[in-house]
Formats: C-alpha cells, structure tokens, sequence
C-alpha cells in the first residue's frame, strides 16, 4: 500500500497575515517574482542577519531587483558584497533595491559567503541585517547533504536509506516553517542538515538521490520527523527519553552499530574528562562541585537524568540537556570519579540515538540489507514509502 503525499507550490502554503508586518511586502515581491515550478524548491538560509555577504556566480548572472526588473548582470567568477542600503534596502555594487536575485545563465552555479551552490540566489534585508538564501531544486540540495551527512564511499544501500531520510526530513521541516516568509531551512546540522554545496557531491551520491527521486518516508499522509545519527552504542532510544514527546515511528531498536570502525571509532568510542572547575564554570550557580551521579536511565542504558552536586546547589540535567549542556558525544555513558576529584565519562554512540544509526545502516548494507529494510527497521512497520506529488 502506498499513501500519495500531495505537495502544495511553493508559495500557496503562506498564511493571510492581518496587520502590517516588516517583512510584508518581501512576500509580495517573492510571490510575484517565482515562478511556476515542476518541482519542490527548498529555500536555504546560507547566511542569516549578517552585516555583508559576498555573492557571485560561476556564469554570467542576471540581477533583478524587487519588482522583477532586470537590472543588468554581474560578471562571471567575480565576488560582489551585499550590505544593508541607507534608508533601508540592499546595495549591491551600483545598485540599490529592496532586494536582489542572482540568477546564473546556463549551467551555473552561484556564490554565497564562501561556498558553491545550485540555483539562485535572494538576498534580502531582516530586522538584524542581510539574510542571503539560497533557492534550489530538492533533488540538487541533497546531491550536497547526502555527501555530507555520510561517507559518499559508503554502501550504495546505506546512501540510499541516507538520501530518502534526508529527503524526508527536509519536507518535514519545511512543512513546519510555514510561517516563516524568508526561509525553509538552514545549512548547519544542530537544528536541520550539512549543506556545503556543490563541494560535498559525488557521483555516488548523485546515484543515491536521483535512484530514490521523490521518495519520502510517511505517517498518516504525512513526512514524518526522519532525524539520524551517527552511531548508537549499540541501541536507538525512544524518542520522548529524549525530547519528551512520543512518536509513534521513533522507537528504540537495535543499532546495528556495535562495531564501529575507521574515523567514526574515535568519536562513536569516547572518554571525556572534567575537572570540577571545568563544571563549575558552566553551572556557577552550584558552587564548587563535589558529585556527579547518574539517576535515570533509559531503559537501553543512555543516561536520561544526571545530578551535579555543588557545595551551594545542585543541577540536574534532563534528556537531551544531558548531552548538549556538556557537550558530549552522546547520553550512553559511566561516570567515575578519579582521587584528584575529576570526573571520567566513559562513553559510547555519537549523536541524539534517534532514528536511523549511519554506522548501523553501513553495516547492515555491508550484510546485503537493501535500503527499504533498513528504513524499515530504524522507522518502524507502520511508516510508508511515498512518491511526493505535486499539485497542478
């Protein structure tokens, strides 16, 4: 059985606003100026409320401004900064808009801050600056995150569970960005996905995505939150040990990734040592501290409460905070206390313990596990590979 997924144009998803917003007449213009697609674009924040930001194009690339008009182009393979205009706007080289699309001729790819992207460019003003945004073809985004989420010379099945949960995971945080008239999604890892541009594909990866093209994992008609990581320690975790909620497709399951080898072994198999001036100083609230206990953990044995007690306080940390507060590897760890009062954690896994396991993906491809069963055993039975279909 499969569900269709039924994709809106990309702008029929902005809500009516009543009042007068800043960022009003940007959505006028950005209605105006895109035209019809034959496909998803995704709206990429490259560089967001910045006080310049270098644009460019590997082509000769026409420049429009608010309104849609032609203003003239930008010479091929030579940088220009953006910055905010006097009296509001964007000044770019001689020219002054309320805002700017790069668009390269042929084949071209264009330039923002200090990487190489496919499609087109809108710079813009915000309320702390320029956002720069990188517009582009789904497809042609995840030539770029799949090389940089996995190694390219990976299992072709491991990169394509990567390409289609990577897909999904796009739309899904696209779906939930409705609001927001400038864009999608970001380009670093803590809250979407690596993207680096055209310097992170490979023909590998093109094979991954354009063999899995418009594939999307789905629950009740709907992409679901597809989050990865690197590698377990050996088991997923349940989501709401974690973040709190609970999904149904975000369940604890074997990683498959309890051997763990190459440049992911020194990060999947991990120590850190704190002195308790180290942690005093990230929680002075506490005091000097005295004690480090773990109270609760998961029932796979990652560390869902830790203690820290201080000679004026205590703090304890929960779920996720676990992991982020100390900036570890991970939430599957022991705690030991050396005779000069520092302490050693001693840790497995690399990342949240959500959903799909890289390593754990490598290594089942690496067993002739096709791409739909892997999906399949992080994501649970009940979710559905759909084919995303586009309204006309």
């Amino acid at each position: 059985m499969k569900i269709q997924l039924f994709v809106a144009a990309i702008f029929s998803r902005i809500p009516q606003m009543k009042g007068h917003h800043w960022w009003l007449s940007i959505v006028t213009w950005m209605i105006l100026l895109a035209p019809a697609q034959a496909s998803v674009i995704l709206r990429v924040a490259i560089e967001r409320n910045v006080e310049q930001v270098r644009v460019g194009s590997s082509t000769t690339a026409i420049v429009k401004d608010d309104s849609g008009k032609t203003l003239g182009q930008l010479p091929k393979m030579k940088a220009y900064y953006a910055q905010p205009a006097s009296g509001g706007g964007v000044a770019l080289d001689k020219w002054r808009s309320g805002l700017f699309w790069i668009e390269p001729q042929g084949e071209g790819f264009v330039y923002i801050g200090d990487k190489w992207y496919r499609g087109r460019t809108l710079v813009l003003p915000t309320q702390k600056g320029l956002t720069a945004v990188n517009w582009v073809d789904l497809e042609e985004y995840l030539y770029s995150v799949i090389g940089g989420e996995m190694n390219p010379s990976w299992h072709p099945e491991a990169l394509k569970a990567q390409a289609i949960a990577a897909r999904t995971y796009a739309l899904y945080k696209r779906q939930r960005q409705r609001k927001n008239p400038i864009y999608d999604v970001g380009d670093t890892p803590d809250r979407w996905q690596i993207y680096e541009g055209v310097k992170k594909e490979t023909p590998s990866v093109y094979a991954a995505v354009d063999g899995t093209k418009d594939q999307v994992l789905t629950y009740n008609n709907q992409p679901i939150l597809s989050v990865f990581h690197a590698c377990s320690g050996g088991h997923t975790e349940n989501v709401e040990d974690v973040w709190g909620n609970p999904l149904p497709y975000l369940r604890a399951v074997p990683g498959f990734d309890g051997n763990v080898n190459g440049s992911y072994a020194r990060k999947c198999i991990w120590q850190k040592t704190f002195s308790p001036d180290q942690i005093s100083t990230k929680f002075p609230s506490i005091g000097k501290v005295e004690e480090m206990k773990i109270e609760q953990r998961s029932p796979h044995q990652s560390v869902t409460a830790l203690k820290i007690v201080g000679d004026k306080g205590t703090k304890t940390l929960k779920g996720e905070e676990v992991r982020t507060a100390l900036r570890l590897n991970s939430t599957r760890f022991n705690v030991n206390q050396t005779s000069d009062g520092k302490f050693v954690l001693d840790g497995r896994g690399w990342g949240h313990g959500l959903g799909m396991s890289q390593v754990g993906a490598f290594n089942l491809a690496s067993q002739k596990v096709d791409h739909l069963r892997i999906l399949g055993h992080y994501y649970g039975q009940k979710v559905f590979l759909t084919k995303i279909k586009l309204k006309k």
